[in-house]
């Protein structure tokens, strides 16, 4: 395993956002791992969830220009330490995420922060995809936005879950809206990680079984 995912990993489970139990996704799926980006709460945690997006961006795009988007609420944290972690890297990039609920008054609108001008490129930063519920909903909001076009997903873990069909969720994601999406890393990753400790031997069969039944095929 490269060692940025085993260091990556780590951060996961020491600032609790990766947590292993019962739990109910967006999707309505039970699952026995979460992924909670909720439980970032402190500077130092936040700064260093940052600087791994920041690589990844530079990984897959370089220094390509666009607009960081993250949705509330859970993606506005992590658009905000991206977009300043690239900064530190020289890439100074703007950024915006939207509100629940439209404000009436003052400036009104759903966005807050940068408004993407036509023909920009908008990066979607999220914390994890399961069934793809999440991105869709929020390319439904993003199309309020004239002449703008999605050109990427960046989240932490690729679940490596069935989406709507057979093939993976970030898969379909991909193919519906003609972006890619990229994760720092994949759950297998993280079973290639437990399983390095006997201790973690019920979390391992937890997850596997329920790849079994929820994996996707390709």
């Amino acid at each position: 395993m490269e060692s940025y995912k085993r260091e990556f990993i780590e951060f996961l489970q020491g600032a609790g956002v990766l947590k292993f139990g019962d739990f109910t996704a967006k999707s309505g799926r039970k699952i026995p791992y979460f992924i909670n980006a909720g439980e970032i709460k402190t500077g130092a945690q936040i700064a260093k969830l940052g600087a791994f997006y920041a690589k990844a961006y530079l990984e897959k795009l370089g220094n390509q220009k666009s607009v960081l988007y993250g949705p509330a609420y859970k993606g506005i944290s992590i658009a905000v330490s991206a977009a300043a972690a690239l900064a530190q890297e020289g890439l100074d990039l703007p950024f915006f995420f939207n509100r629940k609920e439209v404000k009436d008054h003052g400036e009104g609108g759903i966005f807050v922060g940068y408004t993407p001008k036509a023909g920009e490129q908008i990066v979607i930063v999220e914390d994890v995809i399961t069934a793809g519920t999440a991105i869709r909903e929020s390319m439904q909001i993003l199309s309020s936005l004239q002449d703008t076009k999605v050109c990427a997903v960046f989240v932490m873990v690729d679940r490596k879950e069935k989406g709507q069909g057979e093939r993976s969720a970030m898969a379909e994601i991909g193919e519906e809206f003609g972006f890619p999406v990229f994760s720092v890393v994949d759950v297998y990753d993280i079973i290639e990680y437990l399983e390095e400790d006997p201790v973690n031997a019920e979390n391992v069969d937890r997850i596997k079984k329920y790849l079994a039944v929820n994996g996707a095929k390709q």
